[in-house]
């Protein structure tokens, strides 16, 4: 984990997916946190930020920027 979040309170609230890549948009139940993930199934990488929530879907659709 890249948070406090516990995986089993995630809920997905979105997802997309093109070309190898798999965005996810997850808010904790537990904690009110609301995460990106992105998975490049290409390369085999990975990688999770917490996001204000204000600003979730902006980072859910430009997660390389939310991410820099």
């Amino acid at each position: 984990m890249y948070a406090d979040a516990d995986s089993r309170d995630l809920r997905e609230l979105d997802h997309r997916s093109g070309d190898g890549i798999e965005v996810s948009l997850l808010w904790s139940a537990g904690t009110g946190e609301v995460f990106v993930t992105v998975e490049d199934t290409r390369v085999g990488s990975e990688f999770r930020i917490a996001v204000d929530p204000a600003a979730a879907l902006d980072a859910f659709h430009h997660p390389y920027a939310a991410a820099a």
